[in-house]
């Protein structure tokens, strides 16, 4: 693949930007400077810098951010900034975006891609892919209601403002941390989900977190607001990718 294409792939800007990056000396493949838009790499496994930051090919883009509280999971957000402006220019180019959506106040793993398959799949409710979620609560955590979250609870609909039966949700796995924390194993991503779930049995989340999707937990040493790549959807998927 030419070098401006493999430039223009990833993100770097129109056709013409990248072969102006080129020309100027701004791109390095192999830590050589290369002058020549249309000199020919493959591009698997590729890794070139761009004015000095190395960026490695590839062909769809996925990635995982620690996300604080006080971003919105949307290319318009209304009152507060863009998770997508804790990204580099490339990703934004490229029109990656978030994997489901975590609200404003909830920080932890966010996944953003721009394969529209992959989405699907990590978020059709047919597909299963488990989330985990820890909840700090204004009110204790019992066994009762433990088992209530395991056995089911009603997703009353009154604050969406429809009309519909309630629905019954399960939780996959619910567990006490501490006296007034719990985490919870989900496999939907109904919007507020682990809040209304919690209503449900009479408690109310004050902080909520999640440190793993799928396969892929959140990295110790990945600070919020900082972001790194995701080794393929397999990471994502586990053993249920093979399926």
């Amino acid at each position: 693949m030419r070098l401006s294409q493999i430039l223009f792939s990833q993100g770097f800007g129109s056709r013409r930007l990248c072969a102006g990056l080129i020309h100027h000396g701004e791109v390095k493949v192999h830590g050589e400077v290369v002058d020549d838009p249309d000199a020919d790499f493959a591009p698997q496994g590729l890794q070139f810098e761009v004015s000095g930051k190395t960026w490695p090919y590839h062909e769809k883009a996925l990635v995982m951010l620690h996300k604080p509280a006080g971003y919105e999971c949307s290319q318009k957000p209304r009152h507060h900034p863009s998770v997508m402006s804790l990204l580099p220019a490339p990703l934004r180019e490229r029109g990656v975006q978030p994997v489901g959506r975590l609200d404003e106040d909830t920080t932890g793993l966010l996944l953003l891609t721009d394969d529209g398959t992959l989405i699907h799949k990590l978020t059709s409710p047919k597909h299963h892919v488990p989330k985990v979620y820890e909840a700090h609560c204004k009110h204790p955590v019992d066994a009762e209601q433990l088992e209530r979250l395991m056995a089911g609870v009603e997703l009353h609909e009154h604050e969406l403002k429809v009309h519909r039966e309630p629905e019954l949700v399960k939780a996959l796995a619910a567990e006490a941390m501490g006296t007034h924390g719990v985490r919870l194993t989900l496999a939907e991503g109904k919007y507020h989900q682990v809040k209304r779930m919690m209503a449900a049995v009479s408690n109310r989340v004050e902080r909520l977190h999640r440190p793993q999707f799928g396969a892929l937990v959140l990295p110790a040493d990945l600070a919020e607001g900082q972001w790194c790549w995701v080794d393929g959807p397999q990471a994502v998927l586990g053993l249920a990718g093979s399926a």
